[in-house]
């Protein structure tokens, strides 16, 4: 029987749990190769402790949002005169929907960024950033955002990302 939950142990959040769709991104290969990215450019040559990788901040974005989502959902920290303009609040396959998009967002939010970060971005011809390159990634034919099911082709990903990287 596959397993539809699954968990990774963090240093901040204990556990990160995420489901088989969101396995599935962190499973591609645009995605792994943020664990070869640090987070703070070069800092870790003089603070040898600032060895964060995007990757596991990328896992921790996704916790957060999803936690931050379900608190300003709650039933009791939304005023009335919200509940009846956002009628959505009330539909849980809605709710559901919009949680997992904002999970989603979070967990690919840096997979544009470039080695050493966001001191690499100047080699980038003007007016390009991580941004549009996290873009283009999940624009690329392939990816498995949007597609509702994991494809494991690497066609579009390697190119993407060789262009990226």
């Amino acid at each position: 029987m596959a397993k539809h939950t699954h968990e990774v142990r963090d240093p901040i959040h204990v556990f990160i749990q995420y489901n088989s769709y969101e396995r599935s991104v962190i499973d591609s290969h645009p995605f792994q190769r943020l664990r070869h990215i640090h987070q703070l450019g070069m800092t870790y040559l003089l603070y040898p402790g600032a060895t964060h990788r995007r990757f596991e901040h990328s896992l921790g974005v996704m916790e957060l949002a999803g936690r931050v989502y379900d608190v300003v959902t709650h039933e009791n920290n939304v005023l009335p005169e919200i509940k009846e303009s956002l009628t959505e609040l009330s539909d849980e396959h809605a709710r559901t929907y919009w949680r997992s998009a904002i999970r989603m967002a979070g967990l690919c939010h840096d997979l544009g960024h470039l080695p050493f970060s966001h001191m690499a971005e100047e080699l980038l011809p003007e007016g390009l950033s991580h941004e549009h390159l996290t873009v283009q990634l999940i624009g690329t034919t392939g990816f498995p955002v949007g597609t509702g099911r994991a494809s494991r082709r690497k066609t579009g990903w390697q190119s993407c990302s060789s262009q990226s990287s």
